[in-house]
């Protein structure tokens, strides 16, 4: 028989073991069943790389919260988890790991090889993060766990891939994409990170390549690249240039000619109002090449340096080739001037490495017809954005969206299912790999080196995972999902191409709701990173503080789309929370239980306080259980409703405030008496009411702190009808709390809360007194009406509480007492006689050592100043914070002096 809690609250005690119970108990998984309502969260695949960072640990928190909750309310709720290959990222470690250990490069063991030690990688590391999410008391449905290159996940990327390329919407072609020289791949626009960088325009003379024609000056950030400048382009509106317009100038130093263009392009309020033209290096370079029809020289290589087309300056870096080229461009006369300036650059989202645009035969989906479903998703309101503001974001970008780059340069992920006949150049795209060549009949195919984006397979998410491309039972009843929680740092990258996966493999979008956080911050609200080396372990946050108290504090200290700052003081108040929490549940059970552990009887007979009782007409419940009762009753509603607004820091706040003001604070304190009493027919009430309390609360906590409630939910007694229908006794699987109107008790509420008024109003009277607590004290009240009943009806409490012998009611100022200090509360005025509260004589003996204390301070400045050397030599800073001490001391001692003189007249009355 368990007895009570242990004296301290340790969650080393307990996290592990219950997380182990819930697992083994089966409480996390969710099954097809008809007879209840589905709830869906698919969690976003953390890389198989990663190890768990506060970024995660808030996301996940957040999904666990929405996923206990509705589990609590009947739903077969689904958290699906899983992890992401991370074509990249691994494709990074593995070679490294290759580099290191072995000194070799993945071309020196070929790619079959590769992707045996990528899988080994995946086997020894890959499930790293989700033994780490375990500790955070991720509820996910393990059993399902998925793998973005898992035979089923690889399926779906397959079926996708064949079925938009039948329908034209994937294509090859040699377009300018954005390469990353670093990682050796291209990258989607999604996955460039815009950033600043202290730079230069320099601003070149291009001659002319006629006797005595016009020179023009152009300004670029990037001088390397004119070796690939075929044109120079001006707005034809440009009066300027309007006679240059199909002249040729030469390429400074190189003596190619070029023509000068006219295009929209151009801004003519822009720099000299002339743009060099390089359409193998720059976006709009290359579209107005294509209206133009110019040539396409590249100077680039794929590694960043320069191309045989660059001359002398060929196999060079391109930064060593810029400050060269720039100085050899100097000296022969060809800069005008440069100024420094803030460049745009646009960078590499996994090596922040800066990014070129270049040419290459890629694979592309085709955007404009697959974005249409995903913006009218939105405009329908059958996507939803929490908060709302996000849906113009989402769909600015859709609106304006280019044509996304599928295809990677390397070798671990979903290798592209398009073969080449080697013979007579068909492309082939089948679900199943082809053996002859459908066109000629020829077996010499090959299959395309890249693979697939990673976030290709991500997109496909929320229905890949529960089956598709088959019509499984899971997929019929858990699509689409319900919510998807997530940063607003990956919209574009993760969020945009689910749902519009989802409009074209499903018909509808994958989530209804997408709640949008923001980021964890430092305490200085800086981002964390590990360049300024201000991240902070969530592992380790746990290991000092507990789960629970990094979950409340994460959940608690944000708001939907907002970025919130780490600190410490915050989750050490989560902490002392779970304390007080942890100590307010051993004085429950210490008064429920006898000395031999077993359950006292209450006073609905069966000694259990069954949280799911509305009828309390056989109980004699006091206005202080009505009080409780009620409190939580309106807490059950305000918490339900802000978690269906997904403000979960509002609802884990109400909880917080229930516990700690409400329960512990004030009902504890009430209670106390009567259990401690002879009234052996009111202990059964109190005890009922504690544990009613107590099941309840710890039933709205749950969500947010999950462990240390299953842990006190243990040791309380609970009736069969509370456990009947579920997988077992745990509060993992117990009921969420319904508001109910008949446990409202509005009367007792206000009486409750005018007592309690009045004993804080009292209480502070008697800190602005310096009046000890020991001090017995009698009040005079004004007050009318209600006001008064209510008074009177919580003299109990007001007497016990603030150590109040009497209480007098008055009906006018007039009638207080001479001498007294008041305060007003709501509905009344409460006065205590100074002579209670102040020990006159005791008060004027510590008043006449303070005045002598300050004498003697002020004989001391007025010594020291009027020294002369002190005065001319001491720094002036120095001499005037004495003359300011001595303005300080004097005025203290003047209101001691003065408050000398009230007492002296008030001791001898």
């Amino acid at each position: 028989m368990k007895k009570n809690l242990a004296k301290t609250y340790d969650p080393k005690d307990f996290e592990d073991r219950i997380y182990k119970m819930w697992e083994e108990s089966g409480s996390f998984r969710a099954d097809v069943d008809k007879s209840k309502k589905p709830f869906t969260i698919v969690m976003p695949p953390p890389n198989i790389t990663g190890q768990l960072h506060m970024g995660h640990a808030l996301d996940q928190t957040l999904q666990d919260v929405l996923t206990r909750w509705k589990r609590m309310q009947g739903y077969s709720a689904l958290w699906l988890p899983g992890s992401d290959h991370a074509s990249i990222a691994t494709e990074v470690k593995v070679v490294n790991k290759l580099r290191e250990e072995e000194h070799k490069e993945k071309e020196d063991i070929g790619r079959e090889e590769f992707l045996k030690r990528a899988w080994a990688w995946k086997e020894e590391y890959g499930g790293r993060i989700t033994k780490q999410c375990r500790k955070l008391g991720d509820s996910c449905d393990w059993s399902r766990e998925r793998f973005t290159m898992d035979e089923g996940c690889s399926k779906a990327v397959r079926t996708m891939f064949v079925n938009l390329y039948k329908k034209g919407l994937i294509y090859k072609g040699n377009r300018l994409v954005n390469w990353c020289p670093s990682c050796g791949t291209s990258i989607s626009d999604a996955e460039v990170e815009h950033v600043d960088e202290d730079g230069y325009y320099w601003y070149f003379r291009y001659p002319s390549a006629e006797e005595n024609g016009p020179d023009i000056v152009v300004a670029t950030s990037r001088p390397e690249t004119m070796f690939g400048d075929v044109a120079i382009a001006v707005s034809g509106k440009d009066e300027r240039y309007k006679d240059v317009i199909g002249h040729k100038v030469v390429l400074p130093l190189v003596g190619r000619e070029i023509p000068v263009i006219a295009d929209p392009y151009p801004d003519p309020e822009k720099g000299t109002g002339a743009v060099k033209i390089t359409p193998a290096h720059d976006p709009n370079d290359f579209e107005v090449g294509q209206r133009h029809n110019l040539e396409i020289i590249e100077c680039l290589n794929d590694d960043a340096t320069m191309t045989e087309a660059c001359g002398e300056y060929a196999g060079m870096d391109r930064y060593e080739c810029r400050k060269k080229w720039v100085e050899a461009l100097d000296e022969a006369g060809y800069l005008v001037k440069k100024e420094k300036m803030v460049i745009p650059v646009g960078q590499c989202y996994r090596c922040h490495t800066n990014i070129e645009p270049m040419l290459s035969d890629q694979w592309f989906v085709k955007m404009e017809d697959l974005a249409k479903p995903a913006i009218a998703a939105a405009e329908s309101g059958a996507l939803k954005f929490v908060p709302d503001r996000f849906v113009k974001i989402y769909q600015h970008w859709l609106s304006d969206i280019r044509d996304w780059c599928i295809s990677r340069q390397l070798w671990w992920g979903h290798r592209i299912p398009a073969w080449y006949c080697e013979d007579c150049g068909e492309t082939i795209v089948e679900m199943d790999d082809p053996t002859v060549c459908p066109k000629c009949g020829s077996h010499h195919l090959h299959q395309d080196e890249d693979v697939l984006d990673t976030w290709f397979s991500s997109a496909l998410w929320p229905f890949s995972t529960l089956g598709w491309p088959e019509d499984t039972e899971e997929l019929k009843y858990f699509y689409p999902t319900d919510v998807l929680v997530t940063g607003y740092d990956i919209i574009f990258f993760w969020v945009v191409r689910m749902v519009f996966s989802g409009c074209e493999a499903m018909k509808e979008p994958p989530f209804k709701y997408v709640y949008i956080h923001g980021l964890v911050r430092d305490a200085e609200g800086r981002k964390m990173s590990k360049s300024l080396g201000n991240g902070i372990d969530p592992l380790e946050e746990i290991d000092k503080y507990g789960a629970d108290a990094l979950r409340f504090m994460l959940t608690t200290g944000i708001t939907p789309g907002n970025d919130m700052r780490y600190k410490t003081d915050k989750i050490l108040n989560a902490r002392n929370f779970a304390n007080k929490l942890w100590n307010a549940s051993r004085f429950v059970i210490m008064n429920i239980e006898d000395e031999d552990g077993n359950f006292l009887e209450t006073a609905d007979g069966a000694g259990m306080g069954f949280d799911g009782a509305d009828d309390f007409s056989g109980i004699a419940l006091k206005p202080e259980d009505k009080w409780i009762i009620s409190r939580i009753n309106d807490a059950v509603k305000y918490v339900t409703d802000e978690m269906e607004k997904f403000d979960l820091a509002l609802a884990g706040q109400r909880a917080y405030d229930l516990i700690w003001n409400e329960f512990c604070d004030w009902y504890v304190e009430i209670v106390k008496k009567r259990l401690w009493g002879e009234d052996e027919e009111d202990k059964k009430v109190a005890r009922f009411t504690l544990i009613f309390a107590m099941k309840n609360m710890l039933e709205l906590l749950h969500p947010f702190m999950p462990f240390i409630t299953e842990e006190i939910w243990s040791f309380l007694p609970h009736a069969d009808e509370e456990t009947a229908g579920k997988k077992n006794g745990y509060l993992i699987n117990a009921s969420w709390p319904v508001y109910s109107e008949a446990r409202n008790f509005s009367d007792d509420e206000k009486v409750l809360k005018m007592a309690m008024d009045a004993v804080t109003t009292v209480r502070n009277i008697r800190s602005e007194a310096d009046a000890a607590p020991s001090r017995k004290l009698t009040l005079a009240v004004l007050t009318d009406g209600e006001d008064r009943e209510r008074f009177q009806a919580g003299e109990r409490y007001i007497k016990d509480l603030a150590n109040v012998t009497d209480i007098a009611y008055i009906s006018d100022n007039s009638e207080a007492p001479e001498d007294s200090m008041s305060k007003v509360m709501p509905g009344a005025q409460i006065f205590i006689p100074m002579n209670e509260l102040v020990d006159f004589e005791e008060e004027l003996a510590r008043l006449n050592k303070e005045k002598a204390r300050l004498e003697s301070e002020v004989q001391r400045a007025e010594k020291k100043l009027s020294n002369e050397k002190f005065v001319s030599k001491a720094p002036e800073n120095v001499v005037q914070a004495e003359r300011d001490k001595k303005v300080r001391y004097e005025e203290m001692l003047q209101a001691t002096v003065e408050q000398i003189a009230q007492l002296s007249g008030k001791a001898e009355n």
